[in-house]
């Protein structure tokens, strides 16, 4: 079970995807080095694909990503991060309308927790995921990335 890892230049920064297995993992904004984090620098064909089509997003061309993924987390977690995944291109949904469409509508605050631990934002949208009174909140690489992400949306929508 080798863990690959490859770097990619956007209009956010550098950003590392992850893969095991031919499934993506995780999608880093963050500095961590390939060998504390245990994978090898290496561009394999899914990290390839990956890498198209996050060009073909930043360029406005993709609306869906469409690569294999492994979501790892809780039940409640990935139900949260399968309902991203419905949130359209140009589009935001608050933490109550996913809490909504997963059925746990009182579950708000974990809904945010759960966005928070997606491992694979932007390919899963969180960035998508608003407050309520239409305030961004909340984003791991930052609320100006989050900010550029949904005005870059809107734009090409």
């Amino acid at each position: 079970m080798v863990k690959n890892m490859f770097f990619y230049d956007t209009p956010v920064g550098k950003i590392a995807v992850c893969e095991k297995d031919g499934k993506i993992t995780d999608l880093c904004f963050d500095k961590r080095t390939p060998h504390e984090a245990g994978y090898i620098v290496r561009e394999t064909e899914v990290l390839r694909e990956a890498g198209c089509q996050l060009e073909e997003y930043f360029l406005g061309k993709r609306k869906v990503f469409g690569l294999p993924l492994n979501l790892t987390g809780t039940k409640f977690m990935k139900a949260v991060w399968e309902a991203l995944l419905t949130i359209p291109y140009g589009e935001t949904r608050s933490y109550k309308e996913i809490a909504q469409m997963i059925g746990n509508p009182n579950a708000c605050r974990a809904v945010g927790q759960a966005n928070n631990k997606n491992p694979i934002s932007i390919i899963v949208p969180c960035h998508r995921v608003i407050g309520s009174d239409g305030n961004l909140v909340g984003y791991g690489a930052g609320l100006e990335i989050k900010e550029y992400l949904l005005d870059f949306e809107r734009r090409h929508k």
